[in-house]
């Protein structure tokens, strides 16, 4: 089991630790709600760092990038990054990530925990130019400060001015007297915030600042148990749950970074499922009775068929309701379509909804 930089500071926290994608890390602290809370309310803190970051460099670095995503990286310009995928060979998503333009020639990629020798063995298969690539994931620690009070916590650390950060932007800067420290105005829980990524070595002097900055805002360290509820609540895919190596990006309602513009694995085959239309949707919905859905249980339609799977499932600390995304038949993939959820061999009513699940 590895650790990150911060275990032992969870620990001596109180925090409750589970093994994750190989990681002991925490799952929770004070309690789920009170944790989900803090971030949509206030801000909260998630120590990420079992997140995988692959620098690529040279001259054929975007050529790479653009043959291995489905996205489109040619229009990012130095200080952008962008939410892509890596389709497989088979119509499947080898795994979702970020690119970050560092500049014209250095380029960031932040992948899965999970998946970070998968993805390194599939980026290095794919590389016909011989690219610069380095894993810098064992030496570099990732914070997420969330919630709508996270740019005032951390402007008191940093003299880059956090509100001209656009999101999905990053600038590398200062940061509690640590130089080249990235900033970036992404996160995984719709709350608002930053991420920001550091040598290792800086883990627990940043992570102080961090909460003594924080304190008047009742800032919390929090688990991977509300990080869960409330990238659920926005409708966020998660690896290995809503998307995997046997779903297509047009099935994920990930149409919108895939990209025909440009050539890229697998692209006819995934242009033709755009074209042609798909059998399977991931969709939203919502309980209409009571029941709470659970990843892999089973979605039927009235007559009782059993057209797919919930994917993520939950109680809603937020909306106070039962949420949950899943696999259907495209012909009950419009919202306020009637589907049932079978809990425990019962069929229980609920109904296809828009994601976000939490509007703005």
């Amino acid at each position: 089991m590895k650790n990150t930089a911060l275990t032992q500071t969870h620990t001596s926290l109180g925090a409750k630790m589970v093994p994750f994608a190989g990681y002991n890390m925490p799952v929770s602290y004070s309690g789920l709600n009170d944790e989900h809370a803090t971030v949509r309310n206030g801000v909260g803190v998630f120590d990420v760092s079992h997140m995988g970051e692959f620098i690529l460099k040279g001259d054929n670095a975007l050529n790479l990038i653009q043959k291995v995503t489905s996205n489109d990286a040619s229009g990012l310009i130095d200080g952008k990054a962008q939410y892509s995928c890596l389709p497989n060979n088979d119509g499947g998503i080898v795994d979702d990530l970020i690119v970050y333009r560092i500049d014209e020639k250095t380029y960031m990629l932040v992948v899965n925990a999970s998946n970070i020798e998968k993805d390194w063995n599939w980026i290095k298969q794919n590389d016909a130019w011989n690219v610069d690539m380095k894993n810098i994931s064992e030496n570099t620690s990732l914070l997420a400060i969330q919630g709508p009070k996270a740019m005032d916590t951390l402007q008191k650390l940093t003299d880059v001015k956090l509100a001209d950060i656009p999101y999905y932007s990053f600038v590398k800067g200062k940061f509690d007297g640590v130089d080249n420290v990235v900033i970036s105005n992404t996160g995984y829980t719709g709350a608002g915030g930053f991420e920001i990524y550091f040598e290792n070595q800086h883990a627990e002097k940043i992570w102080n600042a961090i909460f003594e900055a924080g304190k008047e805002f009742g800032i919390k360290p929090i688990g991977l148990g509300a990080r869960d509820t409330l990238r659920l609540e926005m409708g966020f895919c998660l690896y290995g749950n809503d998307i995997d190596d046997t779903t297509s990006p047009i099935e994920a309602g990930l149409g919108w970074i895939t990209k025909f513009t440009k050539d890229f694995t697998n692209r006819a085959a995934i242009e033709k499922q755009k074209t042609d239309g798909v059998t399977k949707k991931l969709v939203g919905f919502e309980m209409i009775d009571r029941g709470i859905p659970r990843h892999d249980y089973e979605i039927a339609d009235a007559s009782g068929k059993i057209i797919g799977k919930v994917t993520s499932g939950t109680q809603s600390p937020t909306l106070n309701k039962a949420i949950g995304m899943g696999y259907v038949t495209k012909e009950l993939a419009k919202p306020d379509t009637e589907i049932y959820i079978m809990i425990r061999d019962k069929a229980i009513k609920a109904k296809v909804s828009k994601i976000p699940f939490l509007k703005k």
